[in-house]
């Protein structure tokens, strides 16, 4: 049984990576591991809802990875609108926006919080990025943000014009000049630069 379970856990982290319940003796969850597409790997396509400083995004319309194939992608996930933390992040997003990402770099944030709440907090940062909705944690899930308290986890990965994960930090520190600088350099590099 333990040999089953342990070729399944692997075989999902070698597929690309989601998130695997630990379980006790007795079967009950004890903890999540956290796993992601790899650098190297593909990133997993993804449609979800977006707003932005100018609103809701319309509903026929969903961001979809796919779609900015071609280009490099950064997918920042973080816990909470109008949060200290999430709120520092964001701002330095869009004060460094020139400097970290460039021209021609599509920046999308997810949470799980709802359109409304993230037309707000768009609006009130004056972000130049989309604020994508996933509340049940769906795409978390597949990119290794999942947390049981229903909020993400703060990770940040930057997919490459050819669709593959070039950079991942799964632990990405909003606080931590370190951090944006290795994204910048990570930008860069997935841009050919």
């Amino acid at each position: 049984m333990f040999l089953r379970a342990l070729s399944l856990a692997a075989a999902l982290v070698f597929a690309g990576g989601t998130s695997l319940p630990a379980q006790s003796a007795g079967g009950q969850p004890t903890a999540v591991l956290l796993t992601g597409p790899e650098v190297g790997r593909k990133a997993p396509d993804f449609t979800l809802p977006w707003a932005n400083k100018d609103g809701v995004g319309p509903a026929e319309s969903p961001y979809q990875l796919w779609r900015d194939r071609g280009k490099t992608v950064v997918v920042a996930f973080y816990a909470r609108d109008f949060t200290k933390s999430c709120t520092a992040e964001m701002r330095t997003f869009t004060e460094q926006y020139d400097s970290l990402f460039g021209p021609d770099v599509v920046v999308v944030a997810i949470s799980t919080d709802s359109l409304r709440t993230h037309g707000r907090f768009a609006e009130s940062l004056g972000l130049p990025f989309r604020l994508l909705s996933d509340p049940e944690q769906r795409v978390a899930r597949r990119y290794g943000s999942y947390d049981n308290s229903g909020f993400s986890r703060r990770t940040v990965y930057v997919v490459g014009p050819d669709g593959m994960v070039k950079y991942r930090n799964l632990r990405f520190n909003s606080l931590d000049p370190k951090h944006y600088a290795e994204l910048g350099s990570a930008v860069q590099t997935a841009r050919g630069g």
